[in-house]
């Protein structure tokens, strides 16, 4: 197998809300849908009491690396593709990605903003407003090339279920859900709460996006720790949350429902596992753990869908991990991405591997869970590799450029390594 006749499926990227996001919602909600506003050059978005500074949240692709740790605060500081699908696609093209499932931004990856609200009836229908706008404009603009993703009300079980069996009902693969309720002040995962929606997302296979960050937060060390060693350990948070759904009861409940880890990586599974493992022999006599006859392993490999952007030591260790439930991610616009090299960093990590798992990694894995086949929406795989793609964008400018401008939280500053408490600053006072 040659590097060209990969196809490239992502399970997860970031999409940018453009300014115009919210143009279309009814009269009654017009007042008070989230608005873009500028003040001295700064564009944010507003919605009720609360100014969102982080129009784009890392959206730094085709800058130069020296310019990854720059806030964007203008969309004319964003590569276009950022906020524009068609845009996005002709990137995907000159990356070689067939298809991609797009986060939100602005209103959060699992849609907090709306959670946070205080008119919750205008915050649900802003909410179902923009999953129409996810499904119906973004994902629909070029189709079979988003997998469409949706938001749920996560203030109300009841009605984050109906809105659940709506949106899979339009066409939506995928919900995106806090990997940690209770870190957000919900009822946890171990309380039932949650079974109405998670019944639903069951019946209608609907695969859980647990995106890292969500709900629990990867800890800074220290204001004064090189952000070298958050950026390092940022993956391997979602952990955490990895263990706390394995040991709860919902997969003994729901026995075909999926979780995705995304942006999690996959290098610190098989240990994750020998741990877990060793706790479950070592310790069960004692904490009751019960995973219904099967080993922890065995839950997790047949429930998790783990996935990264480049991991050498996990696809040398690929007999730890489970091949049928490993995918590939490209993270898209932000600074881990590897955009346009992403087919080149894959590479390097599976050519060791035979053919059928390197197509169940780069694609067929995530095509099967999220049951959604670009192959056939396109006209078949020859349409669908990164060497078809990349022949369809050779127009395409993926030079990086400098100087696009945003926040830079040390700007002035001596030369010295960036701290925790430098980029903490990107996200709280960008303006």
């Amino acid at each position: 197998m040659q590097l060209s006749e990969m196809i490239l499926v992502s399970l997860d990227d970031h999409l940018v809300e453009p300014p115009e996001t919210f143009a279309d919602v009814a009269p009654s909600l017009k007042d008070v849908a989230p608005r873009i506003v500028e003040r001295n050059g700064a564009e944010f978005w507003m919605y009720e009491d609360r100014v969102l500074p982080n129009i784009a949240n890392n959206a730094v692709v085709g800058r130069p690396p020296e310019e990854f740790g720059f806030e964007p605060t203008a969309y004319s500081q964003l590569r276009e593709a950022t906020y524009n699908p068609d845009k996005r696609v002709e990137d995907m093209n000159a990356d070689g990605v067939c298809t991609s499932t797009c986060y939100p931004s602005a209103v959060g990856p699992s849609g907090q903003l709306f959670a946070d609200a205080k008119d919750k009836k205008a915050a649900l229908g802003l909410l179902e407003y923009y999953n129409d706008w996810l499904i119906d404009s973004w994902c629909a603009s070029n189709p079979g090339r988003f997998i469409p993703l949706a938001i749920v009300p996560l203030w109300d079980v009841e009605l984050a279920a109906k809105e659940a069996r709506r949106v899979a009902r339009k066409g939506a693969r995928t919900i995106s859900l806090h990997d940690n309720f209770a870190a957000k002040g919900m009822p946890s995962i171990h309380t039932g709460y949650w079974d109405p929606l998670l019944k639903v997302m069951e019946d209608e296979s609907l695969v859980i996006s647990a995106h890292i960050g969500t709900g629990n937060q990867a800890p800074h060390a220290s204001p004064e720790t090189p952000i070298d060693a958050w950026i390092s350990t940022m993956p391997m948070s979602i952990a955490i949350a990895a263990a706390d759904w394995l040991f709860s009861p919902v997969f003994k409940k729901f026995p075909n429902l999926r979780i995705a880890l995304a942006e999690g990586g996959v290098g610190w599974v098989p240990y994750l596992l020998e741990r877990i493992e060793f706790t479950y022999n070592h310790h069960r006599a004692w904490t009751h753990s019960d995973f219904g006859g099967k080993t922890p392993s065995e839950v997790f490999f047949t429930h998790f869908i783990t996935c990264f952007i480049s991991d050498d030591f996990g696809m040398k260790n690929i007999d730890s991990l489970n091949p049928d439930m490993t995918c590939w991610e490209c993270d898209y616009p932000h600074s881990d991405s590897v955009w346009p090299k992403s087919p080149e960093a894959l590479w390097e990590s599976v050519k060791h591997l035979d053919k059928e798992t390197i197509d169940k990694i780069s694609h067929l894995n995530t095509i099967r869970e999220f049951r959604f086949d670009p192959r056939e929406i396109l006209g078949g795989r020859e349409n669908c590799t990164v060497g078809a793609l990349r022949d369809k964008a050779k127009h395409v400018d993926t030079r990086l450029i400098a100087g696009r401008g945003g926040f830079d939280p040390k700007a002035g500053a001596e030369p010295r390594p960036v701290t925790s408490a430098d980029v903490q600053k990107l996200f709280t006072s960008a303006l």
